[in-house]
């Protein structure tokens, strides 16, 4: 689930990908020291400052030329993370159900313009959504994520009929085809297309058609988080790692469901662009991009190197998954634990492989007194899916989406505070009881208001 189940973490993987501000010593372009030394450094500044823990791959020509495993996966029994360990990849899960789909099509057993009353006839406006408006986010749906009643049930087991039923339920937002908007019940949808078209459950189908093929031993539509299957728990940070209640994935099922860990999304990627699970003419179609969104895959751009990927946010797992085609080079990242911005954490891995300047981060916050604090507590509501609490505890502001968890905030200066997990500025305007969320580089600022 995109990136997220937090609503916080749902609003800003769809409408922030920020980056914070960092300053420090540059290592130089002209620096001898290999890439490897040079990302391990950068980790080990975020592991140091409690950034971060996750594992790191990166795979060129089909070989790995990197790989770090940082932290636990289970913190309370102090159990260490090792390169089999397995995470949660939340919304990396809806390019393995669209290759899924392609390779159905590829053996006739439906088609694009295949439209949702032959499965789903109870769905407002099923004789006009298309399975390909499902796979590029255009029917109209709404997500099942962005209603409040799913924290009332996201840590409970939901079968496939219940599901279907919340989704069926919904009203229609908009025309289908006329526009997108990122929905996961798109992908749920898509799930039990294939169920019902190859009469096999998710999960069996995934290992049939991808995972065996290609040996991926650490992939597949997960359940309960298992220690003793190499599993790992989830980690929000507020003064120390705290273990995230997690996610129950029926919920989540060709959505959010995936477990896997970066070697094995590196193979899928490859294997992928490479064309061996589908067709050349089937990738085309998966990548051709409207409105800045394929089909299950996004584009991606590092300085001129072109590339295609997802990223995945469930509970507090985060995770990243990009190929770049010309160059035959795939990076993935799985985090358990961070309080960083993981496309600033991609970014400056990539700054790091092509042996560019890097700016090891500083992690300093500005001294502010906790009376100056209390001008900024209270709820913010404006556009969006919720409201925002903003509390004070131990001279730290705190904010908080709907029933979501408390995160801390860093000041910066002039009424503005940042959480460093996800990037996000939050904006104060005191005098005007206004709160302004702000992506870096983007003129737009959503604005709430203090009840």
């Amino acid at each position: 689930m995109k990136n997220q189940i937090t609503l916080l973490a749902v609003m800003v993987t769809l409408l922030l990908s920020c980056s914070q501000k960092k300053k420090s010593a540059q290592l130089s372009e002209q620096n001898p020291v290999n890439y490897q030394v040079k990302i391990d450094s950068f980790l080990k500044q975020l592991e140091t400052n409690q950034k971060f823990m996750g594992s790191v791959s990166l795979t060129k020509n089909g070989k790995q030329v990197y790989s770090r495993v940082i932290g636990a996966s289970d913190l309370e029994n102090d159990v260490k993370a090792n390169s089999d360990t397995k995470y949660r990849v939340g919304s990396i899960t809806k390019m393995f159900t669209a290759t899924l789909i392609f390779k159905a099509m590829e053996e006739n057993k439906l088609s694009l313009d295949e439209t949702m009353d032959n499965y789903f006839p109870a769905i407002e406006n099923a004789n006009k959504i298309t399975v390909g408006n499902l796979l590029n986010h255009r029917s109209g749906i709404p997500s099942f994520t962005k209603d409040e009643t799913f924290f009332d049930y996201r840590t409970e087991h939901k079968s496939r009929e219940d599901m279907l039923k919340i989704v069926t339920d919904y009203k229609s937002k908009f025309e289908p085809a006329s526009r997108n908007e990122y929905s996961n019940s798109n992908y749920f949808l898509l799930s039990q297309i294939l169920e019902k078209i190859y009469d096999l459950p998710y999960q069996d189908l995934l290992q049939e058609k991808i995972t065996m093929p290609l040996v991926l031993e650490n992939t597949y539509s997960g359940g309960k988080i298992s220690i003793n299957n190499n599993e790992s728990y989830s980690y929000s940070f507020s003064d120390k790692w705290t273990e995230f209640p997690e996610t129950n994935l029926s919920v989540a099922l060709g959505s959010g469901s995936i477990v896997s860990n970066p070697s094995d999304l590196n193979k899928f990627m490859e294997a992928l662009f490479t064309e061996k699970i589908i067709t050349k003419e089937s990738l085309e179609l998966m990548t051709t991009m409207k409105d800045n969104l394929g089909m299950g895959i996004y584009p991606f751009s590092y300085k001129d190197k072109k590339g295609f990927g997802h990223g995945g946010h469930i509970d507090a797992f985060h995770s990243i998954s990009i190929y770049f085609p010309q160059e035959k080079l795939a990076v993935a990242i799985t985090s358990n634990a961070i309080n960083y911005n993981i496309n600033n954490l991609l970014m400056d891995v990539l700054k790091c492989y092509y042996n560019e300047p890097v700016e090891l981060p500083v992690f300093e916050s500005i001294e502010i007194t906790s009376s100056e604090l209390e001008k900024y507590v209270g709820v913010y509501t404006g556009k969006g899916p919720g409201k925002f609490k903003i509390t004070l505890k131990d001279n730290t502001l705190y904010s908080q989406l709907n029933d979501g968890p408390n995160d801390p905030l860093v000041y910066k200066g002039n009424h503005t505070f940042t959480n460093e997990e996800v990037g996000a500025n939050f904006i104060f305007e005191p005098q005007k009881n206004q709160l302004g969320l702000e992506q870096s580089g983007v003129a737009d600022i959503y604005m709430f208001t203090k009840q």
